[in-house]
C-alpha cells in the first residue's frame, strides 16, 4: 500500500486531500500542529469508512517538531510514496508592501517557504525509497509573477505582497528542487488547488473543496510519465492547466 503524508491536514483542502488519497487506495498520514483537531479530522475519515489513516503531530515552523514527526513515521513506514506540502498561513493584515510588517512576513515565510524546505529535506529519506515518489508544493496562482504583472488577469488587482511573495518563493524552491531530481524516479510539482471556499479566505472563495482535492491528487497520482518541475492551476487554464511562473 503507498504511503502519503499531507501537512495542515485536519481542515479544509488538506482534509479533502487525504480523503480523496484514501479513496485511491494510500495509506494517509495526516499532519497536524494541534493534536486534538488531528484526531477529530482521523476519526471524521474513519467514520466514513476510511480506517487507513492515522495523525502525525507536526508544527513545519519547529524544527523539533518536523524532528519528532519523522522519527515517529520512520517507526511506522519504511518509505513514503508522497509528500504534500499543504501547511500555508495568509500573513494577516495590512498586505501592503510599504505598510506590511517585517514580522508579517517572517511569519507566513516561516510556514509557506521555510516550512516547506524543512519538512521536504526531513522525510527525503524516505521519499527516496518510494519507486515512484511524488512531491506536491499547494501553492497559488497568486504566486505567478507573470499572471501578477499582467492588468488582463482576473485577480491583477488582488495584490497581497506578503502572501504572494511567499508563493513565488515557494515557487522558486519548487523550481530548484524539481531541478536537482532530475534524473531520479522523483516527480515534482506546483500545484494551486484555485480559490476555494475555506476558512483560510473566510469562505469566501468560489471553488469546491472536491474540485482543490482533485486537483492537488492528481499529481500525486501521475505515473512515470508525469510532469515535474512544473506549475499547476486548472481554475486557471482548465486547458491542461500549466500556468506560467
Amino acid at each position: 500500500m503507498k504511503t502519503a503524508l499531507i501537512t495542515g491536514a485536519n481542515k479544509g483542502i488538506g482534509f479533502e486531500t487525504a480523503k480523496q488519497l484514501l479513496q485511491a487506495g494510500y495509506y494517509v498520514f495526516l499532519g497536524s500542529r494541534n493534536e486534538h483537531l488531528g484526531s477529530q479530522a482521523v476519526e471524521k475519515l474513519k467514520r466514513l469508512g476510511l480506517d487507513q489513516v492515522e495523525m502525525i503531530l507536526i508544527d513545519v515552523t519547529s524544527e523539533a517538531s518536523v524532528k519528532a514527526a519523522r522519527q515517529k513515521l520512520g517507526e511506522k513506514t519504511a518509505s513514503l510514496d508522497a509528500l504534500i506540502n499543504n501547511s500555508g498561513i495568509s500573513g494577516g493584515m495590512p498586505q501592503s508592501a510599504l505598510q506590511a510588517g517585517i514580522e508579517q512576513f517572517k511569519a507566513a515565510y516561516e510556514v509557506n517557504v521555510y516550512g516547506v524546505v524543512r519538512v521536504t529535506q526531513a522525510f527525503f529519506d524516505l521519499l527516496q525509497k518510494s519507486q515512484q515518489p511524488r512531491i506536491v508544493n499547494v501553492s497559488s496562482s497568486q504566486g505567478s509573477l507573470t499572471l501578477h504583472s499582467d492588468p488582463n488577469y482576473k485577480y491583477y488587482d488582488f495584490k497581497g505582497s506578503i502572501y504572494l511573495s511567499s508563493k513565488a518563493a515557494l515557487n522558486m524552491y519548487t523550481i530548484n528542487l524539481a531541478y536537482e531530481l532530475r534524473e531520479t524516479p522523483f516527480k515534482v510539482n506546483a500545484v494551486s488547488p484555485g480559490f476555494t471556499k475555506t476558512d483560510f479566505n473566510h469562505n469566501r472563495g468560489t471553488g469546491t473543496l472536491e474540485a482543490a482535492g482533485r486537483r492537488i491528487t492528481k499529481y500525486v497520482l501521475i505515473d512515470h510519465n508525469g510532469p515535474s518541475g512544473k506549475f499547476f492551476c486548472e481554475e486557471t487554464n482548465p486547458d491542461g492547466g500549466e500556468i506560467p511562473w
